[in-house]
């Protein structure tokens, strides 16, 4: 068992990407999404911000996934390469750029604090747009996944029917927690907690405890299928861990050996894959 020093580095957010092990392949799904022609579609949020993403409609589908990508990510980024996959197999997409990222308007990211708000409306959205009742899945990768999580918690349309949640955080305390002592060795974590909350209530308008799964968790009632890398030692496996003993909805956890942070679905991709056909076809009705 590697300690905590070891566990982490400065270089970890670098070591953990899939460009890391996996370039050719990233770059070929990320430049296939930017290539294909799509819907580009524009919301206000509740406070304000315009925020964006790209509806990608399949020719026969069969349901609607929404697809949440991480912290200061991209919609087209790591999450591109199961998009592809998932738009082959009948899913139309509906790529956000999250509060800050991309083409959406924002100066903070706030961890899921906000962002849940931000993907309940884009759930609105689809609704509205949804003559045929298609099945609507939320799929979220790190943040995106903790994101949607999160979002569970509220009332949503009875379309949506699961949610995949890959590599998510437990809370942004935790999250943070870990990496001040695992990165910097920082034997003062809860004051540098402290600290941090009161910078996101005065600057970012939130408070840290905003951005947790627990009671999202407790009250959500749509199946769950997680995925955690074990090797990823940016979003550690204990945070999926406890999502897990969390979630009170039907639930599946697949942890991939040999996966770093967002890379299970590079790594075991038929497992992954399957997976994900199957929790599709089990709730799609």
């Amino acid at each position: 068992m590697k300690n905590k020093k070891e566990r982490f580095s400065l270089n970890n957010k670098k070591i953990n990407h899939p460009k890391n092990g996996f370039e050719k392949e990233y770059n070929e799904v990320k430049a296939w999404c930017q290539s294909q022609k799509m819907e580009e579609w524009y919301i206000k949020s509740f406070d304000g911000l315009k925020l964006h993403a790209s509806f990608f409609p399949a020719d026969n589908p069969k349901r609607i996934v929404l697809m949440s990508h991480g912290y200061r990510g991209s919609r087209f980024g790591s999450i591109a390469h199961i998009a592809k996959y998932l738009h082959e197999n009948n899913c139309s997409l509906l790529f956000i750029d999250q509060r800050c990222c991309g083409e959406s308007q924002g100066r903070f990211v706030t961890f899921g604090a906000k962002e849940q708000f931000d993907v309940r409306k884009w759930i609105r959205v689809l609704h509205k747009n949804n003559y045929k009742k298609l099945p609507i899945y939320l799929y979220g990768q790190s943040m995106g996944a903790a994101t949607v999580l999160i979002a569970a918690g509220h009332k949503l349309p009875t379309e949506v029917k699961g949610i995949i949640a890959d590599c998510g955080f437990h809370s942004m305390k935790r999250q943070l927690g870990n990496m001040a002592e695992g990165w910097f060795n920082n034997h003062f974590v809860e004051l540098v907690l402290f600290r941090l909350d009161a910078i996101c209530r005065e600057f970012g308008g939130f408070r840290m405890k905003d951005a947790d799964t627990t009671e999202a968790l407790k009250c959500n009632t749509r199946p769950v299928l997680f995925f955690h890398g074990l090797e990823d030692t940016y979003v550690l496996p204990e945070n999926t861990e406890i999502n897990f003993r969390l979630c009170k909805a039907p639930k599946e956890k697949i942890m991939i050996p040999g996966a770093r942070h967002l890379c299970s679905s590079y790594v075991d991709p038929e497992l992954y894959k399957k997976k994900v056909m199957e929790f599709f076809e089990k709730y799609d009705t």
